[in-house]
């Protein structure tokens, strides 16, 4: 298995620095004085399509040849993937074919739809995602962007805690949440690279918590039954994923329902910024003192901003 290194990030980052948005890094004296630490995060919430996907579908979507590109590509979401790939296509000006399951939220169907995608409804399983995918695929020749167990997707999402070291430099942590692993992964080839003492750490809810139990074990354990309100986290780890992950994360932690909530509304309320709940899961991994701070400095990736407002838990 050939795994993407630093150069592939720096090479991505060249290919899609024309498209993206170079996010801000921010900071809070009340956020750091509540947790101990000196604190600067990436926030990829106000990426395009509102998440941090976009980098790794767009590098995915604008590394293909002009052959690949002319069959179009295709992949299986029901949320920030699925965006990412078809406004990334829609840039390059190919067709994006997306399964979606028919129980995806109205909001994120329209999204897909406004970006002109063509959207194939499936049941809402895993194995009736992946054979309507499949029939695609045969159908059309399109090439299968998969959401993070992907060497253009990973590569791309690398970048972003490029651009983080880069703003800030001498960071101490850098924190990720953690899901199939794609940001985590790119996150860590970057900071190795970048900052050879840094430690990564990634946060994850206890309960889908596969790659907490796969770390330690030192296998992929697949996640079964998840239950959180990080959505965006329920996926097992890729196996591309996992082996950087092996390489080059120093910890993954597991934090409380509770915890990701009030995470959630420390920032929206500290830092009047809109997060998902998954991006607060790295914020409730220090406010459960899951790690240690010490003052330290913090660099954390605030994944994304997409939220149901009519959901909120608070």
């Amino acid at each position: 298995m050939i795994l993407p290194t630093f150069d592939d990030i720096k090479e991505a980052h060249e290919r899609i620095q024309p498209y993206i948005h170079r996010t801000p890094v921010l900071t809070s004296e009340s956020v750091n004085r509540l947790l101990g630490a000196e604190l600067f995060f990436k926030c990829e919430n106000f990426q395009k399509v509102g998440a941090f996907k976009f980098r790794g579908a767009c590098n995915a979507v604008f590394s293909l040849t002009e052959e690949e590109a002319s069959k179009g590509v295709g992949t299986h979401s029901s949320g920030n993937h699925a965006a990412a790939v078809a406004l990334a296509s829609r840039l390059r000006g190919i067709k994006a074919r997306i399964v979606m399951p028919v129980t995806a939220p109205d909001i994120k169907k329209k999204a897909v739809a406004g970006y002109g995608a063509e959207i194939t409804y499936c049941a809402p399983t895993l194995e009736a995602r992946e054979t309507t995918l499949q029939k695609l695929i045969d159908d059309y020749g399109i090439t299968e962007i998969h959401p993070y167990n992907n060497f253009r997707v990973i590569s791309g999402q690398g970048t972003a805690a490029k651009e983080l070291i880069e703003d800030v430099r001498d960071l101490d942590i850098v924190m990720t949440p953690v899901g199939g692993g794609g940001l985590l992964s790119g996150t860590a080839l970057s900071a190795k690279a970048l900052l050879p003492d840094c430690r990564v750490i990634a946060a994850e809810p206890a309960g889908a918590d596969d790659a907490y139990r796969s770390f330690r074990a030192g296998h992929i354990i697949p996640s079964t039954n998840p239950n959180t309100i990080a959505d965006g986290l329920l996926t097992s780890l890729g196996e591309m994923n996992f082996a950087i992950i092996q390489q080059s994360v120093d910890d993954i932690v597991a934090v409380s329902e509770e915890a990701i909530v009030e995470a959630m509304r420390m920032i929206w309320e500290r830092m009047k910024i809109i997060i998902e709940p998954s991006s607060a899961v790295p914020v409730a991994a220090l406010l459960e003192k899951k790690i240690q701070p010490d003052g330290q400095k913090i660099g954390i990736i605030l994944s994304g901003g997409n939220v149901d407002l009519g959901k909120l838990p608070f």
